[in-house]
């Protein structure tokens, strides 16, 4: 990348992944999303098969050893069309395979990142609890180490491929310390004798990204697991930066796909004797859309390119989190309004776009716990947000 301009390999990328979107994708996804199935196991085969899984994996271990930027750019071709297939990608990309490749042990990563570019291994995070969402370091699951396994037991809630998922990289108390200083990761088969899944929740978008609660009940897994131990939240989240920045990029596809349609839309539908793109307007809101794209993607593509294959900065992903997030929602919901009473039918597809907006600025630190990210960076301290009675 030179700038902002993407390089001619980079160019290229975007073009396969675009039109495998429009012509593998495009045609069925609106019916797994009326379905509210996952993507099938032979689309995960073939988007492994594309080489998109490994894109930003080191290639001793199979991967392409791109840059984040270059993960990014498919999935925002692929969410366009396809949140579904878009998430395969995210997940290997930027997911928690990437917390393994920087922390994990180099037989964790010898065994579980060139699956992962094949397809054959999923894995899917589990963070939040029903007690724990943005106060992350409320979590109360707990793994204890007993003799060579660690026996873990909580209930872990929004679980975005959850019970879907066969590995889990669990977020959880290593250790009776206060707060983050406590908190580690380990990673946890989904045929462990004692997890078990909870019934799979009906969201309002994300209808073809499974989510389910994972409840531990005396879960026994090797203490080879151990992934990053108690202390290591801070190195945990540094890594989930690269994660945010694959949420940044579905917000972004979600604004340019409602962006693209309604570009279409507006010089084809006519109103008082003329098509739409003729009022003065439609042409403002149009291009108050396009203004609020592009601004997303700057601020996404500032983030990774300075990362490149590395962490990026925390106050360039809280940025561009915050501003994508919200800008997915607004863009989707103008071009709804664009297309008047055909953008609230399942048809023409903008109110999936707009649905599955909310989720994405739910999901990884909501626009307001970027906020305070963003001031904490700022100010260069933090603010912990616990009245003084409860600290």
């Amino acid at each position: 990348m030179n700038g902002f301009r993407l390089s001619d390999e980079q160019l290229h990328l975007r073009e396969v992944a675009a039109k495998v979107a429009k012509e593998v994708y495009a045609p069925k996804a609106a019916q797994w999303d009326l379905e509210r199935a996952p993507l099938p196991a032979e689309e995960v085969t073939r988007l492994a098969e594309l080489g998109f899984l490994g894109l930003a994996l080191p290639e001793e271990y199979g991967g392409a050893g791109g840059t984040l930027l270059d993960a990014l750019i498919v999935i925002e071709e692929l969410a366009k069309e396809c949140r579904s297939a878009a998430f395969q990608v995210f997940e290997a990309n930027v997911g928690p395979a990437r917390v393994l490749e920087f922390f994990g042990t180099e037989e964790q990563r010898q065994k579980y990142l060139p699956k992962v570019v094949t397809g054959e291994v999923t894995m899917a995070i589990g963070i939040s609890e029903p007690d724990a969402g943005s106060a992350a370091t409320d979590m109360t699951t707990r793994a204890r180490l007993e003799g060579d396994e660690y026996v873990i037991n909580g209930t872990k809630r929004w679980i975005s491929n959850g019970g879907h998922a066969d590995h889990y990289l669990l977020y959880c108390r290593l250790s009776d310390a206060p707060g983050s200083k406590g908190i580690g990761a380990i990673i946890v088969s989904a045929d462990t004798p004692g997890l078990s899944f909870g019934q799979r929740e009906r969201l309002m978008g994300w209808r073809t990204i499974p989510s389910a609660d994972l409840i531990f009940e005396d879960a026994r897994v090797p203490a080879e697991n151990l992934v990053v131990g108690p202390g290591g939240f801070r190195d945990l989240f540094g890594v989930f930066s690269i994660e945010r920045l694959g949420n940044s990029t579905m917000s972004l596809a979600l604004g340019q796909a409602a962006l693209d349609r309604a570009v279409a839309y507006v010089q084809e539908r006519k109103q008082f004797g003329r098509t739409l793109v003729e009022f003065q307007n439609v042409q403002m809101t149009v291009a108050d859309m396009a203004l609020q794209v592009e601004a997303a993607r700057l601020l996404i593509y500032r983030a990774a390119g300075n990362a490149g294959r590395g962490l990026p900065d925390p106050l360039e992903v809280s940025l561009a989190k915050c501003f994508a997030n919200e800008m997915g929602k607004r863009v989707s919901d103008l071009g709804m309004q664009m297309h008047g009473g055909n953008g609230y039918t399942e048809e023409f597809g903008l109110e999936a776009l707009h649905r599955d907006a909310h989720g994405w600025a739910i999901a990884g630190g909501t626009p307001a716990i970027q906020r305070v990210r963003i001031a904490s960076e700022l100010f260069g301290r933090g603010f912990d947000q616990r009245p003084a009675v409860a600290r």
